[in-house]
């Protein structure tokens, strides 16, 4: 029997030397012709960490490596583009001050009303 050949895409790379790969394939329900989606996970060996998220990458089945892995890396198909980094708006940056101002108040609620129970367990005192 030929060993299993699969095509996916890495979804994880968090594990020392393993990865992740998700096989996307599409159906169709034999009643209703609806096309729905099916996922299915498999856990490869990477020896020398080469794949990460978003790889597109061909998998080979294996002898077992552990537990989960039964595969390891054949090759990289097509590496993922740049990671994209978000800055913050204007907006969120006035939201966040805003909320450091809350909390910068009701501390100084807080310490005013310790004070004041100081004030008062001391007059009580004399």
């Amino acid at each position: 029997m030929a060993a299993q050949k699969i095509i996916g895409v890495v979804t994880s790379d968090v594990q020392d030397k393993t990865i992740v790969v998700t096989q996307t394939t599409r159906e169709t329900h034999p009643l209703y012709g609806k096309k729905y989606s099916k996922n299915r996970k498999f856990a490869a060996h990477d020896e020398n960490n080469e794949a990460k998220v978003g790889d597109r990458v061909e998998i080979v089945e294996t002898r077992p490596i552990s537990k989960t892995v039964h595969f390891e890396l054949a090759q990289i198909l097509e590496r993922s583009h740049e990671t994209v980094t978000v800055k913050k708006t204007e907006v969120e940056e006035e939201i966040e001050a805003k909320a450091a101002e809350r909390k910068a108040k009701a501390e100084a609620k807080k310490e005013a009303a310790e004070s004041k129970k100081d004030d008062v367990s001391e007059s009580e005192e004399e």
